[in-house]
Order: C-alpha cells, then structure tokens, then sequence
C-alpha cells in the first residue's frame, strides 16, 4: 500500500507540489495544467471523481480553494486536486466538459461559495432559487453569519375578494413526503426528456457544523443526515476526523462499526426491496418482505437502543459494546433472516409480472454509469466493479471475507439482483464480526486535536460510496466539513434512465437508485403530441402500470 502511494506521488509531481498524508496524495496544481494532469488520471491511472469541495480560505492565506478529490480503487488511493483561486471575482477551470459527474458539486461550490467554473455546460443554478435568494449571499463564506437569513422576505399582494379560492400544491404543501421535483416531456405515454429539481430544503448542516458545533457533536448531527442509513454517516465523518488527527481506533470499536453498518444495509435493502414490490402493484412482496425486516429492526434497538442506531459512534472509538448474551442473539436473527429471505426471493423476482416490468427497464449503460460516477448498486448493476469496503478498506472489513455482487444487466431487475447478493452477503459479514470480537478497548482514551488538518473518510452506504471531508479548525471544530452522499452521485443518472421509457415505469426506476427523499409525489407532465402540461402523483403513475 504505501510503495503504491508513493509510485502515485511520483507520477503526480510533473503536475504540482506534491503531498502524502494518511495513505492520500494530494496535488496542488493550476489551472494551465489541470486538464493535462485530469486526463492522465482518467486515462493512465483509471481515477474516479468522487466529489468536488469548495473552501473559503482567504482568513488563512487570502484565496479560496477548489478541490476535487478522486479515487484510483484499484490501488485503493484518495488523490485530492487542489487549485488556489483568487479572492477578487473568485473563477475557477471547469472539469465538467471532461467529467460529467463533476456537474452537481461545481454547481453546487457556485452556489454557495461564489467561485465561478469557466466552461461549465450550464448557467442553471443547483441550490440557489433565482428572486428568492438574496443577491451575493454565499452562505459557505466565512464571513456569512449561520444566522443570516438567505432568502428575501415574503412578498406582500394585494387580494380582492372572491367567491372561490386558487390554491398552489407543491412543492411546499402537507401532502408531499418532501418538496422533490421532476419534470418528464413525453410524447403520448413515452417519456422523451426528463428534468430533475431539488435541493427546497437544504438543511445547511455543513454550515451548522463548521461554526456551532465541535467536532464531538458532529456524529449526531452526521447520522440524522439520512432517516435510513445514518449510521454510516457517522462512521464516515469520524474516519475523516481521525484520518486528520491520526487517531487509530481500537480493533473492537472497528468490529462493532461493521456489525452495526450491514445491520443497516440489511433493513435499508429489505425496505428497498419492499418500495419496489409496492410500486409495482405487487404488495403481496412488500409484505412478506417487510415482514423478514422487521427483526433486524428489533436487533438494531438490542444493540444501540434504537432502532435507527443513533448515538453509538464517537471520535475514537464507540459507545456501546456488543455482550456475549447480545452476540447469541445476533447470530440467531442472522440465520431466521437467511433462510426466510432465501425461501422467498427468487419466488418473487421470478414472476413474470416482476419480470415484465423490471427487466429492459431503466437502463444505464456502462459508459454512461462511467461518465457519471454513480456509485453503489447502481453502477454495480452496470458493470462497473467498486465497492468502497474493499476498495478503500475500514473500519473491520480487512478482516471479513466477502463478495461484491455485479451485474451487466443494466436495468432495474439488475438493481435488484445486486441488492438480493448484498443482503446475503452482509449477513455473511454480520456472522464472521460478531464470531470474533476482539478483547479490547471500545475508544481511545484521549483525542490529541491539531489545527488545520485535513481527511478523508468514506463508507459504502447502502445506496454506494459516501464520503466525508474535513478540515479541522480551532478550539476543537471543524474549519470544513463537506459531505457527498450516495444519492447525490446517483439521482442524475436518473434522467438517463427515465429517457424512452413508458411513463407507468418512471415510479419503479426512480425507486431502483434507492434515492434518498422519501418518495418524489409530484410529477410534471409535458405532453408534446398535444402541447398539454398536467401534474401527477407517483400514486396514479404506479395504478397505470398495475
């Protein structure tokens, strides 16, 4: 590992200053040599795009900063690009035209930093509201208070009386599981362009991290992230918050880490498994299959006292140890759910009608998976072979035997399949952990802090790769705190997806990428044979195709 890391340094250097930390390589580079130095990491090195930060450092050194951190998985290397931007009209050389998975978080940097990405394919904004937002407010600035409004204040109009009323439904309204948006131009029933819009309720956590809490009371912000798996959010910020202050943490707390994320990636894929079952019309599935969940619910709250697993992972280390009366337990819900599931699945995956709607549905192909940088189920169902447990191993992983399930497939049936070998799998890693707990420690006794030092921590998450990224600032908090979920990554492979489809298929493939927003119930519909708009609930899509 580390004579791979030092072969990379090397290559790296013709294209900057060169630094190596923790098993990362880092590069700060310019702009006259980032496309050189981007394609010969996509060409010569197989480099992914993993995410794209934008740093607010001109207290420190009178700039801003850019950095797109990749991953080279088949040496199992984080490689983080830096390029120093200035203060004055803050630009920036776009990666976009050469990665198209780079589009959401350049977008994203403009939006609430203000750095400009020269050559980048499209003006639209990701985040901001245009005559919403206030102009010039950047919220991830430094000098942007967390308690500044950015919004302007709520227009006043004037209402004559009237015998009736004109209500407005969505994107903000009770009935909504969340304000998610997507827009499908069809022709007759067939889907020809679809447009997606998110981001109504950005939550600002980077923010609420980086300047009212310490890095202590991160995790409990990080794993209320997602409602599903916010586990390995924690898991996630707490590498990266060691990866920076170089704290080991002891192999039990590592063990019980593991325990805990396929414990999570067991239900998060019995629920999916549910979702997709339902929106097909076929409930008789969704049951059964909820039904097989629900212990693994109970284990979750044997083990951490909820059944979401909140408040076990800390800085260093756990908070909660796994007892011998507890592993017995564990094992006996390992085997109940092996073999119901097992007794069933195939059954329901084999149904003509399953088969009718899932298979040829939703397809990406392999180079557009590529070119996007999904990850998780959805690029594994696409051929392309990553998996962030052996890939970049933690936390226990180095010491469990395991698969990483693919399929070249490319539709929604292969969605499916990826998950059904995961849950196997993960169950499989749950029996070898618990087995052989080591003797020691649950966290180390103390957390030196250093200031100003950055990681890198990422985890598969049930929907793919997530990754955290901090800088540590003063007395004890983070200076920076960027996190990329999995969705994120996935949700614009989806209008790929949705193009030439029937439009009674849209609710089956939005759910085979797992997104992370409970359930996206508010559709615009353009149809182009006869010039008509009219909005629909995903409901009355999933009774067309029933």
């Amino acid at each position: 590992m580390r004579s791979q890391v030092t072969e990379v340094a090397k290559k790296l250097k013709a294209f900057g200053e060169v630094y190596v930390r923790d098993g990362v390589v880092k590069v700060v580079t310019d702009e006259d040599r980032l496309k050189d130095l981007i394609l010969y990491m996509l060409q010569s090195l197989n480099a992914r795009l993993a995410t794209t930060v934008g740093v607010d450092t001109r207290v420190l050194t009178h700039n801003y900063r850019v950095i797109h951190i990749f991953s080279i998985d088949d040496l199992k290397i984080y490689v983080l690009v830096e390029l120093k931007v200035p203060k004055e009209r803050p630009a920036v050389l776009s990666i976009t035209p050469l990665i198209p998975g780079a589009d959401w978080s350049e977008r994203e940097v403009r939006d609430l930093l203000g750095i400009e990405f020269k050559g980048h394919p499209t003006k639209e904004y990701l985040i901001r509201r245009p005559k919403l937002w206030l102009e010039h407010a950047y919220p991830l600035r430094k000098d942007y208070p967390h308690s500044k409004k950015v919004l302007v204040p709520s227009p006043q109009y004037d209402i004559e009386p009237t015998k009736g009323f004109s209500v407005a439904i969505g994107p903000y309204h009770p009935a909504l599981h969340e304000p998610e948006h997507f827009e499908l131009v069809v022709d007759g029933e067939r889907i020809v362009e679809a447009r997606y819009c998110g981001f109504m309720v950005h939550r600002g956590i980077e923010k609420l991290g980086e300047s009212r809490l310490d890095i202590y009371q991160i995790p409990f912000i990080a794993e209320r992230i997602c409602g599903i798996c916010g586990f390995t959010h924690s898991v996630a910020y707490t590498q990266a918050v060691e990866s920076a202050l170089g704290i080991d943490p002891p192999e039990r707390a590592k063990y019980i880490r593991s325990i805990l994320l396929e414990i999570e990636r067991v239900h998060s894929h019995l629920l999916w498994f549910g979702v997709l079952f339902h929106v097909l019309g076929f409930d008789t599935g969704f049951m059964n299959v909820w039904r097989i969940r629900e212990p693994v619910m109970e284990l979750a709250e044997l083990l951490t006292g909820n059944r979401k697993t909140y408040g076990v992972n800390k800085v260093g280390g756990v908070r909660r140890d796994i007892d011998e009366s507890k592993v017995k337990k564990v094992k006996e819900v390992v085997n109940r759910v092996r073999k119901e599931f097992t007794e069933l699945i195939d059954k329901f995956l084999n149904l003509s009608e399953v088969i009718e709607r899932t298979k040829g549905v939703g397809v990406l192909e392999v180079s557009d998976a590529k070119k996007l940088c999904v990850v998780g189920p959805t690029a594994r169902a696409s051929s392309i072979d990553i998996d962030a447990r052996r890939d970049h191993p933690y936390a226990a992983y180095p010491n469990a035997e395991f698969k990483v399930p693919v399929s070249d497939g490319c539709d929604v049936y292969s969605r499916a399949l990826v998950r059904r070998d995961e849950i196997l799998e993960s169950l499989s890693i749950i029996e070898q952990l618990v087995s052989d707990l080591p003797k020691t420690p649950l966290s180390v006794e103390e957390v030196p802090f250093k200031e100003l030092s950055e990681g890198v921590g990422a985890t598969e998450a049930p929907r793919g790769e997530n990754v955290h990224y901090v800088i540590t600032g003063r007395s004890r908090k983070l200076f920076r705190w960027r996190v990329r979920a999995p969705s994120y990554a996935n949700i614009p492979s989806l209008l790929y997806m949705l193009r030439g489809q029937h439009l009674a298929d849209a609710p089956a493939i939005i759910a085979s990428i797992d997104p992370c927003f409970s359930c996206t119930d508010r559709v615009l519909v353009i149809n182009l044979r006869y010039g008509t708009k009219r909005y629909v609930t995903l409901r009355k899509l999933r009774s067309l195709g029933e």
